[in-house]
């Protein structure tokens, strides 16, 4: 195992174990060797915080465990933010994100606010359990260049298809580029309902928002 694959190793444990302190002193051993910024959120602090999703789901951590587990990524996040490099001649493209009806999972639009926000886009956040209608609205109100759809449950997935559909009966789907992500949202789904494009992670979500905004 590298020096960097066990640096990203003990975040992701840190996270999971609920260590605010050991999360941030080895955030900060991660800068000091060198490591990409956002590799340290997305390959150490998310992965924590993915392995303390999944032991909720398996019903061995429960909303007070998991909450610290997110106050511990957070740290870490926070720590580590004023390093992401924002290109100051960057055009700041909106963005809307939010969580689709029916669900309640914000974990990963929470991350992915954060990575665009870093990269430069001006995010609006809707939160969670977001009406279709809602994401047409407000879309329209600020004007906005993306709508990012997030969603972690199958049987909210058709949700998302729903803000599409919306903004093709208004006649302005044109005027917005969606894409859409979340644990069981793949490439070819995001095709079958129309979406400009699809996202596995946070990283990833930022290169596809700045090629849909067609940002440089």
């Amino acid at each position: 195992m590298s020096e960097q694959e066990r640096l990203f190793e003990e975040l992701a444990l840190a996270v999971l174990e609920m260590e605010e302190e050991k999360t941030i002193s080895l955030s900060k051993e991660a800068l000091e060797e060198g490591i990409d910024p956002v590799d340290i959120i997305e390959k150490g602090l998310s992965e924590g915080m993915t392995r303390a999703g999944e032991l909720f789901e398996e019903e061995e951590y429960f909303v007070p465990e998991l909450l610290m587990c997110a106050d511990a990524m957070n740290a870490g996040i926070d720590f580590i933010r004023p390093h992401i490099k924002i290109d100051a001649n960057t055009v700041r493209k909106k963005a809307i994100i939010g969580v689709i009806e029916g669900d309640t999972h914000d974990i990963g639009k929470n991350l992915v606010k954060l990575m665009m926000d870093n990269a430069g886009f001006e995010m609006i956040d809707l939160g969670r359990d977001i009406p279709a209608q809602q994401f047409v609205d407000r879309a329209k109100e600020v004007e906005a260049d993306l709508i990012c759809i997030s969603s972690l449950m199958t049987t909210t997935m058709d949700n998302m298809a729903e803000v599409i559909q919306r903004l093709e009966t208004e006649g302005i789907r044109g005027k917005f580029k969606v894409m859409v992500g979340g644990g069981p949202i793949s490439g070819a789904f995001a095709k079958d309902i129309g979406a400009d494009g699809y996202s596995a992670n946070a990283a990833e979500a930022v290169r596809l928002a700045r090629t849909l905004a067609g940002v440089s």
